[in-house]
């Protein structure tokens, strides 16, 4: 062979590789998606957003639910996640100095509210957080503060209205939101905190719990640094910051950050 069969030979290599990269094993065109770790609290939301971000783009999201320590850990680990869209920026903020970010990608996508949901078959009489204390009040679930922002911004509220003391002892703990959530559709808790948006049209009385009594419940993002789908997570990222994903959120229970000035 000589050397313009062997650079041709070349160039027809990297063309194989470049179509095989792009299509399936049968031909077809791959499908493009992102793999995204999302929050607990996200996983009522997302499944508005998911088909209006693949509409909107062609790329189809993977949502991976679990506390927000929990997902970090996993990422820490080597998970092969795209995006990481925890519901707090402290985990995402202490991954980001690991080095596991991609560069300026940490943003605030959210703001969550802290919700008391009494289940349709709750014989407790509760009108709002203080009543708690009454002894009709047996179990009351919450996400474990160590794990889920939403369960230490619940413990936290419960501390500021002085009550903590009293109902701790009836606390059951969850890993996450939607874990602490079943307990109350399944019957075994009278009176459950979660996010609002996990419960915005859930059957039973809902209480929003007034944001002065805890620590603000900032959710940020971040793309991951080892992801092989940096502009698909991109990609999704923007459509939560500045695309129809905000108006998704803020219409599910959430406040949304002002849009930034180009």
């Amino acid at each position: 062979m000589d050397l313009g069969q062997s650079e041709s030979m070349k160039r027809f290599t990297c063309i194989v590789a470049a179509l095989l990269a792009v299509t399936g094993a049968n031909g077809q065109p791959a499908k493009r998606e992102v793999a995204v770790a999302a929050a607990a609290n996200l996983s009522v939301v997302f499944q508005q957003i998911g088909p209006r971000f693949e509409a909107a783009t062609g790329i189809h999201p993977v949502f991976s639910f679990a506390s927000t320590a929990q997902l970090a850990l996993q990422i820490e680990n080597g998970a092969p996640f795209d995006v990481y869209a925890a519901a707090d920026v402290e985990h995402v903020e202490q991954m980001e100095k690991k080095g596991l970010l991609a560069p300026n990608s940490r943003a605030i996508y959210a703001t969550g509210i802290l919700a008391l949901w009494i289940p349709p078959q709750s014989a407790a009489q509760i009108n709002r957080s203080e009543d708690l204390v009454q002894p009709g009040v047996k179990v009351i679930a919450l996400a474990k503060p160590e794990l889920a922002p939403y369960g230490l911004a619940a413990r936290e509220s419960l501390q500021k209205l002085g009550i903590w003391s009293k109902v701790e002892p009836r606390i059951v703990y969850a890993d996450n939101i939607n874990m602490a959530k079943q307990y109350g559709a399944s019957g075994n808790a009278d009176a459950v905190f979660t996010a609002y948006s996990l419960v915005l049209n859930e059957r039973g009385k809902v209480l929003q719990v007034s944001d002065e009594l805890h620590a603000p419940i900032h959710q940020a993002l971040g793309i991951v640094a080892a992801s092989k789908n940096q502009g698909n997570a991109r990609a999704f990222a923007d459509f939560l910051l500045t695309g129809k994903g905000r108006e998704i959120l803020a219409g599910a229970g959430y406040h949304v950050p002002a849009p930034k000035n180009p």
